[in-house]
C-alpha cells in the first residue's frame, strides 16, 4: 500500500511570536520549526503498522519553501520512506491542498492522510478540500486506524458516540486525537538513514490563493485572577454580570 501523508512545519508552541512591518509580517527570527503534532501521531501509527508487517511505502508531502526541510528530514528520522516538497510558502489551506492534490494526480497512493489541524491556524480544512479536488471519499478528525488484509478500519468519535468505517482505496483520513499515543523519537540510525533517504522538490503547479493576510493581532494579554470568599456569593454574581458579562 502507498499511503501519503501530509507533513506541516509549524512553530514549536513555546516559541515566542512576534510580528513586524506594522504587523503585516509573521517575523521568523529565532523561531523553532517543528512537524505537527497530529501529523507526528498519524505518521507515527503509519510506522507501527508497517513494523507490524504490513506492506506500507509511505512518503512525505510539504508545502514549504527550503527551510521546511529540517522538519521533511525529521518525519524522514522518524521512518518514512522518502518525501516531496512543494516549493512554495504555504499561502492558505486551498492552496495546500491544491498543491497536494497536483502531487496526488502524479502519483498512484492508496491512503492520503493529514494532521486534524495544524497548531499555526488550527483551520481543519486541507484534508476535506484534498477529497473534494480529487473527488475521493474522506474521513475527518479519526481517532484509530488500523489495516486488516485489504481492510482499512478507522474510528472516530462524533455527538452519538463512536463510529467504526470500513475505508475504500483511495481515500483522505485526518488524524486526530487518539491515533496514537506517544509519538514515535527518532533514534540515532534513523537521524544518519534520513540524511541518505530522497527528498524531491517540486514546483508550485499553480497560485490559485482566496484569501490574504492584511493584519496580525496578538492576544489580549491574560487579566489577574480574582478570588471571591464563599460567603460572598453575591460579589460573584454582580462580577460575572458587569465584568465578565457572562450573565
Amino acid at each position: 500500500m502507498k499511503i501519503l501523508i501530509c507533513i506541516g512545519s509549524v512553530p514549536d508552541t513555546t516559541s515566542k511570536i512576534k510580528f513586524i512591518e506594522n504587523d503585516t509580517v509573521f517575523n521568523k527570527t529565532d523561531i523553532q520549526y517543528i512537524v505537527g503534532p497530529h501529523e507526528e501521531l498519524a505518521l507515527t501509527r503509519l510506522l507501527d503498522l508497517r513494523d507490524a508487517g504490513n506492506d506500507l511505502k509511505i512518503t512525505t508531502v510539504t508545502v514549504g519553501n527550503k527551510e521546511s526541510e529540517n522538519t521533511i528530514r525529521k518525519a524522514l528520522a522518524m521512518g518514512a520512506d522518502d518525501a516531496i516538497r512543494v516549493d512554495a510558502e504555504p499561502i492558505d489551506a486551498y492552496f495546500v491542498a491544491n498543491q497536494i492534490a497536483e502531487v496526488l494526480k502524479k502519483g498512484s497512493y492508496d491512503l492520503i492522510v493529514t494532521g486534524k489541524e495544524s497548531i499555526d491556524y488550527n483551520g481543519g480544512q486541507v484534508a476535506g478540500m484534498i477529497a473534494e479536488i480529487l473527488d475521493l471519499p474522506s474521513v475527518n478528525s479519526a481517532s484509530f486506524f488500523d489495516i486488516q488484509g485489504d481492510k482499512m478500519i478507522i474510528e472516530r468519535e462524533s455527538d452519538l458516540g463512536k463510529e467504526v468505517i470500513e475505508g475504500v482505496k483511495p481515500m483522505v483520513i485526518s488524524a486526530g486525537k487518539g491515533f496514537a499515543i506517544e509519538p514515535r523519537i527518532p533514534n540515532m540510525r534513523g537521524i544518519m538513514l534520513a540524511r541518505k533517504k530522497e527528498l524531491q522538490v517540486v514546483q508550485v503547479s499553480n497560485n490559485d490563493s482566496f484569501t490574504d493576510s492584511q493584519k496580525y493581532y496578538l492576544p489580549q494579554p491574560k487579566g489577574k485572577c480574582k478570588f471571591i470568599a464563599t460567603e460572598n456569593a453575591e460579589d460573584l454574581v454582580r462580577l460575572l454580570h458587569e465584568e465578565a458579562k457572562i450573565i
